[in-house]
């Protein structure tokens, strides 16, 4: 494989929903069996949005939500596992932290379970202090709790 025929692109629009669906089913156990019209709605939602490519296959994939000012989340950051270790996951981090929606974000934040040594070389710290999840059926059980009937 030639590393150096490998093109990132910033456009949303040019995601293949079915290869990037086929992307997280393999190299993310997170992510795996995501509906593809979740998907298509997370991009959407989503800047920004940075792919990789070799040739017309996806092999890398990332994106951020940001309110451009103070607050900004990395998400879904996946390299094919015939493409890791090649430095692409280092470059889709850095193409989204160059992004001109996240030059002036005060906290990046980032959710990682196995990696946080690779992040860590990228400047992110641990953070225990501001991490709380509430996930949907935790907030309609807390939802219900409080409403008389």
């Amino acid at each position: 494989m030639n590393v150096h025929s490998i093109r990132f692109c910033d456009r949303s629009e040019d995601i293949d929903i079915q290869q990037l669906q086929e992307l997280l089913n393999r190299s993310a156990f997170w992510a795996a069996d995501r509906r593809v019209e979740d998907l298509q709605i997370a991009i959407d939602r989503s800047e920004p949005v940075v792919s990789a490519w070799d040739e017309d296959k996806l092999i890398g994939f990332a994106r951020a939500t940001s309110d451009g000012i103070y607050r900004a989340g990395i998400w879904d950051v996946a390299i094919d596992p015939d493409y890791q270790r090649l430095g692409l996951g280092r470059k889709l981090v850095e193409t989204i932290l160059a992004h001109p929606y996240m030059q002036r974000v005060e906290r990046i934040y980032l959710f990682t379970t196995h990696h946080q040594h690779f992040y860590e070389r990228l400047g992110f710290v641990v953070n225990s202090s501001t991490a709380m999840v509430l996930t949907t059926s935790q907030a309609i059980g807390a939802a219900n709790e409080d409403v008389e009937v």
